[in-house]
């Protein structure tokens, strides 16, 4: 009978017995992790192709046209949502492989470099809305924070805080992290968190909330605002070109708020919750598996933001129009050859046959 014995579980033989963190609240089921590698792969293969088209387009029109703030802004998002589709292999190696180089891997960099993608995209989408409203309340672009200037100087103070939450976070993980197990068998980075590391942690993400919060009341009352005036311009004149430029600005902004919430507050409501309640019973393992949904819902950002570029950007439209008719042309011009070439060909062989009836005409007279 001593045979039959059942062979423990790997979590109760694994080394992490010999410490005292619990990982049994961050373990994914082989289903689970099929499910999130798969959807994760298809929208890295669209996420990759939209916004690296979406960049290729923008530096395209560059050349032609004048930067805007709202230009600049729209770059530097389509920037950030063509980085966070690249990291996403590195999160479908860490769902696919219990791999203590690819759990180092992602823990130390793969993760950090999803996150702060992640919230550049955030805090773009923001400046695009306040931008947007700007044009509003200032139509003559008057306004110091509407300038091409501006745009430049936000956008890299924002990058540089960014930046140096993240690299600040990757040097305490890479100097006080306890050592993974020889084969990992958790999927949460949290589990080898030092006391320093975790204390960190806890302050970016409440550091984060309060990011997301104020953008996401940013947007509430830009669109607010938007649909105020537009009401008040439809009771004096109902049909002016006003009232019909408001109405556009306020479609425009519902769209922005629309794909911010349904990517991004998922995320939110869960994600602090997490930091703090993790630990702390059967609330670790509900929270693990809410936060990992909450994630694969936030990553769709990336392919529906170029339904934002192509809504926002005049040069971007214009840039996809020109792109049409150029082809448009080439298909005429390429039709037109081919036809002067089988006309010319027609006529050629009409020739041919002439000067041959011709011929024989004049040999039959002969005999």
């Amino acid at each position: 009978m001593e045979g039959l014995r059942a062979t423990p579980p790997f979590n109760q033989s694994s080394p992490f017995n010999d410490t005292n963190i619990n990982t049994s609240w961050d373990q994914v089921h082989p289903s689970a992790s099929l499910f999130i590698i798969v959807v994760y792969s298809l929208v890295f293969l669209v996420g990759s192709l939209l916004n690296g088209f979406t960049l290729k387009v923008y530096f395209c029109s560059s050349q032609r046209q004048p930067s805007s703030s709202v230009t600049i802004y729209l770059k530097n998002l389509a920037a950030a949502d063509f980085l966070m589709s690249l990291c996403l292999p590195v999160r479908i190696s860490h769902f696919a492989s219990s791999s203590v180089t690819v759990f180092r891997v992602y823990c130390n960099f793969g993760a950090t470099a999803f996150y702060l993608n992640m919230y550049a995209s955030i805090l773009f989408m923001g400046y695009i809305a306040g931008n947007r409203y700007l044009k509003i309340v200032h139509p003559l672009g008057t306004h110091i924070l509407q300038t091409v200037r501006a745009a430049y100087i936000i956008s890299t103070l924002t990058w540089v805080f960014l930046l140096a939450m993240t690299t600040t976070y990757v040097t305490l993980s890479l100097f006080t992290s306890e050592s993974p197990p020889p084969v990992s068998n958790t999927m949460s980075c949290d589990s080898v968190h030092s006391e320093k590391l975790s204390v960190f942690y806890k302050a970016i993400h409440t550091c984060s909330a309060v990011i997301f919060i104020l953008v996401l009341v940013s947007l509430v009352f830009f669109y607010y605002s938007t649909s105020r005036r537009l009401s008040v311009a439809q009771q004096r004149q109902p049909k002016s070109s006003s009232s019909k430029k408001l109405a556009k600005s306020r479609r425009n902004m519902l769209v922005l708020v629309s794909v911010f919430c349904v990517c991004f507050v998922p995320y939110h409501l869960v994600r602090l919750p997490y930091a703090f309640l993790k630990r702390r019973g059967s609330w670790g393992q509900a929270f693990f598996y809410l936060k990992e949904i909450s994630i694969l819902v936030s990553v769709l950002n990336v392919c529906l933001d170029p339904l934002i570029y192509f809504i926002f950007c005049k040069a971007f439209r214009a840039q996809l129009s020109f792109r049409r008719e150029f082809s448009t042309d080439q298909d005429l011009s390429h039709g037109a050859k081919a036809e002067g070439r089988s006309s010319d060909g027609r006529t050629s062989v009409i020739l041919f046959n002439r000067k041959t009836s011709l011929t024989n005409t004049k040999i039959y007279g002969v005999q």
